[in-house]
C-alpha cells in the first residue's frame, strides 16, 4: 500500500517554549509571542523573512492571525486561527502540514502565549463577559446546577469510568506520581518534588473523585513551532521531526452532551493519525498526552490503543509512564507539574520534538524515533493526535 500523501511531507524544524518554577513569566502576551517566534526561528536557522504562514488561536481582537502578522511585519499567504482550546496546536500542525504539502505555504510558524497566573496576581483574570448567559450555553444549562468548571466535567468522566470499569482513585493518583517523577528531572518545572499515591489522596478534593493533585497547574507559559517542507527541513540547523500522521475529532461542546463519558474522540483522532502514519501504538517510543486531569490521561491511553478500554487503571498502576517505564509519558512533567497556561497542547509538541532530537537531557528517552502528541480541548471535546518521527519514509 502506498504511503499516505501527507506522511512525511512536512516537518517541525524549530521549537521554543517558556516556563518557570515560579509559574510566572515576564512580559505581555504579545511580547512572549514575539520572543517565542524569534527563538523557534533561531532554533531552525530561519528568519522572519522566510515565514509565509502563521497559526495562532488567541488574540485581543477578532482576527488573531491578522494581528500577529501585522505585529511581525510580514505578509503571510496562509493563516490559521483555529480555536479548539488545548488541542488547537495539534490541529494547527495538521493543517500546516497539509498546506505545505499542497504548496500553499513554505514556512509556517505556530505560536501560543498566555499569562493566567500573572493576570490573577494582578487582579485582571476571571471568566469575563464570554461566560454570560446567551453567549455560552454551558453558562445557561450547566453552571446553574452547581457544576464546578472545569474540574466538574472531568469529575463526571472519572466517576463514570469508576462505575463502569472499577477504576480507583489510587490508580488515577499513580498517573500524577509518575508524571512528577519526570518533573523532578526538569529544572523549569513548577512542581519538582516527588509525591506518592498517599500524597495525592491526602490532597483536598476539588470535585469528587478528583483531588487537587489530580488537577493541572495554572501558570504562565508560551511556546512556538516552525514547520516547513521535508525537502527544506533536511538542510536546516536541527534534525527534523517529520509529521508522519495526524487526526482530529470533535464530539461535543458541553460535558452533558458527551456521547459516552468513558470514551473520547481520541478513538477517531488516534485511528486516523496511526492510519496516516502507517504505524501502530506499539511503534511509539514516547508519548505526550494532554493531562489537564489524571482522568484525561487514562482515557487517552485507552482511546489511542495503548491499552484496552476499561483496563487503563490497571495499566497505569504498573508504572509504565514514568522514567524507565515501558511507555514514557509526559516527559517534561506535563500540565500536572511542568506548566499549564490554559491550553497545554503546544508544550506536548515541543517536548515531543526535543525527545526525537535527543535534547531531553536527564529525562531523555533513549533511542526515541517515534513520538505521539495528543491534545484535548474543551471538556474532553476536541481531540487531535499528531505522530512525529525522525525518518519520513517507512
Amino acid at each position: 500500500m502506498a504511503p499516505h500523501p501527507l506522511r512525511g511531507a512536512a516537518a517541525v524544524v524549530g521549537v521554543a517554549d517558556a516556563a518557570a518554577p515560579s509559574g510566572m513569566l515576564d512580559g505581555s502576551v504579545p511580547q512572549l509571542e514575539a520572543r517565542m517566534i524569534r527563538e523557534a526561528l533561531d532554533d531552525a536557522g530561519l528568519t522572519l523573512a522566510d515565514v509565509d504562514g502563521v497559526s495562532v488561536n488567541n488574540g485581543l481582537g477578532w482576527a488573531p492571525s491578522l494581528e500577529l502578522a501585522e505585529r511581525l511585519g510580514i505578509t503571510p499567504r496562509w493563516t490559521d486561527s483555529t480555536q479548539t482550546g488545548g488541542s488547537s496546536f495539534e490541529i494547527h500542525v495538521q493543517h500546516a502540514a497539509a498546506a505545505i504539502a499542497l504548496g500553499l505555504a513554505e514556512v509556517v510558524v505556530v505560536v501560543y502565549a498566555s499569562t493566567p497566573r500573572s493576570d490573577f496576581k494582578a487582579g485582571t483574570g476571571g471568566w469575563g463577559s464570554r461566560q454570560a448567559v446567551g453567549q455560552n450555553p454551558q453558562a445557561e444549562w450547566e453552571r446553574p446546577h452547581g457544576l464546578r468548571m472545569p474540574m466538574g466535567a472531568y469529575a463526571l468522566a472519572a466517576s463514570a469510568h469508576m462505575h463502569a470499569y472499577g477504576t480507583t482513585s489510587e490508580q488515577l493518583a499513580a498517573i500524577a506520581v509518575q508524571t512528577r517523577e519526570w518533573a523532578a528531572m526538569n529544572p523549569r518545572a513548577r512542581l519538582q518534588e516527588r509525591i506518592t499515591v498517599e500524597d495525592v489522596l491526602a490532597s483536598p478534593v476539588e470535585a469528587s473523585p478528583l483531588h487537587k493533585l489530580d488537577c493541572c497547574l495554572v501558570t504562565d507559559g508560551a511556546g512556538a513551532l516552525v514547520l516547513t517542507s521535508a525537502e527544506r527541513a533536511r538542510s536546516l540547523a536541527k534534525p527534523p521531526a517529520f509529521v508522519l500522521g495526524a487526526g482530529t475529532a470533535h464530539t461535543h461542546a458541553m460535558i452533558s452532551q458527551m456521547p459516552d463519558l468513558t470514551e473520547t474522540g481520541g478513538v477517531v483522532s488516534g485511528r486516523e493519525a496511526f492510519r496516516t502514519a502507517g504505524l501502530a501504538p506499539s511503534d511509539v517510543d514516547v508519548v505526550e498526552l494532554y493531562d489537564s486531569f489524571t482522568i484525561t490521561v487514562l482515557l487517552a491511553l485507552e482511546d489511542l490503543g495503548f491499552c484496552a478500554k476499561g483496563e487503563g487503571g490497571a495499566f497505569v498502576a504498573e508504572g509504565p509512564l514514568g522514567p524507565g517505564g515501558a511507555l514514557p509519558t509526559n516527559t517534561n512533567g506535563g500540565g500536572l507539574a511542568y506548566t499549564h497556561p490554559g491550553q497545554y497542547g503546544m508544550f506536548l509538541l515541543v517536548e515531543a520534538v526535543r525527545q526525537l532530537r535527543g535534547e531531553g537531557g536527564d529525562r531523555q528517552v533513549p533511542g526515541a524515533e517515534v513520538a505521539l502528541a495528543h491534545g484535548s480541548g474543551g471538556v474532553l471535546s476536541a481531540l487531535s493526535t499528531v505522530i512525529l518521527g525522525t525518518e519520513a519514509t517507512l
